[in-house]
């Protein structure tokens, strides 16, 4: 087993230069492939210049994993997150640099991966710990608390091939960490899971991350913030952002989703979207951001094709960046003072003390005839915008609220 003693500021993880490119055509890449075996041969291979119809996957990344340190790795897909994740776990080889790993690695970072299909689970569970190094009687010992750990004592001798994914996530994780492992590779897999199995894996994150080396790529920020000491946000295989200001870094990620893009889901053409901003509460200005706990301010231009004899009913939703509705706004009364001028019908909406967790939200807008019924107008993503906060939290709502003693 490992040792009780361990340097606790050991470097388990060290990537120097890293980088690794690809083709996007296979006929190039198996001539591209001939070249590079005899420029190896001859040593006139050149591993840092892109030829045609190559790119960059990751280029140039270098960092550090000390034990009982967390690095999380984020980016939109495309970035070169899961790239530089084979590159560390030995399944391809980079093109230049160096990777270092100090210690046995256990890696979730495909679903499946590692499994043989035909073996049982239990049959996979003595196989990954051989792979780790451990011996029969290692994993004897720790047989009973992985079963146990991945919930799957009744399906244990059932082959892998017939596991849901669920299923093979929660056997994979159990084998990965409960084996101890000096350095942990975790890829988005752990989305798969039911929440309260996500859960129990980040309690036992927590638990092994004092004698191990963490590396974690996810899209959930909140999961990232809660482990991570540190990040990198990687965009077009290099790293646009590096460093411990792992908050920082979420911000970064989350202002690549601010965009202007209209998806129209309905147009009967009797009304037309012109303009839709967020303001300032302040200045009234249009902005992108907004503080938590200050006034949510839209800011609304129709064209109307048409007479209308009442104004249109607006129904204003706010979605958060997985599309998950999280608030409506209440709509236009009938005895509101919107008016029309010139087949124009321009207003604002105002949402007093935003109270939203941080992140990035959508507006959505649906107009209807008064009656509530018979849409005119659906638009989703008419307007992205995020909000500021310190904390990264799980809920969709963060209330202000105050403590004091009984009296």
């Amino acid at each position: 087993m490992k040792p009780e003693t361990t340097n606790q500021n050991e470097v388990l993880v060290k990537v120097e230069g890293l980088s690794k490119k690809f083709c996007k055509d296979l006929k190039t890449s198996l001539w591209y492939g001939v070249k590079d075996l005899w420029g190896s041969v001859t040593g006139n291979k050149n591993e840092r210049l892109l030829r045609p119809k190559e790119f960059w996957a990751v280029k140039d990344i270098s960092f550090e994993v000390r034990r009982g340190e967390c690095l999380g790795l984020i980016g939109h897909n495309g970035a070169g997150k899961s790239t530089l994740l084979k590159i560390l776990n030995g399944l391809i080889n980079p093109d230049a640099g160096k990777v270092t790993i100090k210690g046995r690695v256990g890696a979730l970072i495909e679903l499946g991966a590692g499994f043989n299909p035909i073996l049982s689970g239990r049959e996979n569970i003595y196989n990954n710990g051989a792979i780790l190094g451990f011996s029969k009687k290692e994993i004897n010992s720790k047989l009973d608390e992985i079963i146990a750990f991945a919930e799957l004592e009744e399906f244990i001798d059932m082959p892998v091939q017939n596991y849901s994914s669920g299923m093979k996530v929660r056997l994979g994780f159990a084998v990965a960490a409960q084996m101890e492992p000096d350095v942990l590779i975790i890829d988005e897999v752990l989305a798969v899971g039911d929440l309260g199995f996500v859960l129990k894996c980040f309690k036992t994150i927590d638990t092994i991350l004092p004698r191990t080396a963490v590396i974690f790529v996810s899209h959930n920020m909140p999961m990232v913030s809660r482990i991570c000491t540190s990040i990198i946000l990687m965009d077009m295989g290099v790293a646009k952002y590096q460093g411990e200001d792992v908050a920082k870094g979420i911000d970064l990620y989350y202002t690549r989703f601010i965009n202007n893009e209209t998806n129209t889901v309905f147009d009967d053409g009797s009304i037309s979207l012109d303009e839709v901003q967020l303001l300032d509460p302040h200045t009234n200005q249009p902005t992108n951001q907004l503080v938590w706990g200050a006034d949510l301010k839209l800011y609304f231009r129709f064209k109307l094709n048409k007479e209308f004899k009442e104004v249109p009913h607006f129904a204003i939703s706010i979605f958060d960046k997985e599309q998950r509705p999280v608030a409506l706004l209440e709509t236009n009364k009938r005895e509101s003072d919107l008016k029309v001028n010139r087949r124009t019908l321009e207003f604002q909406v105002i949402h007093n003390k935003l109270q939203l967790s941080k992140g990035i939200y959508n507006v959505n807008v649906s107009v209807n005839k008064e009656s509530g019924t018979n849409p005119l107008l659906r638009m989703n993503g008419v307007l992205s915008f995020q909000l500021l906060h310190n904390e990264e939290i799980w809920p969709p709502f963060l209330l202000e609220s105050s403590f004091s003693n009984m009296n």
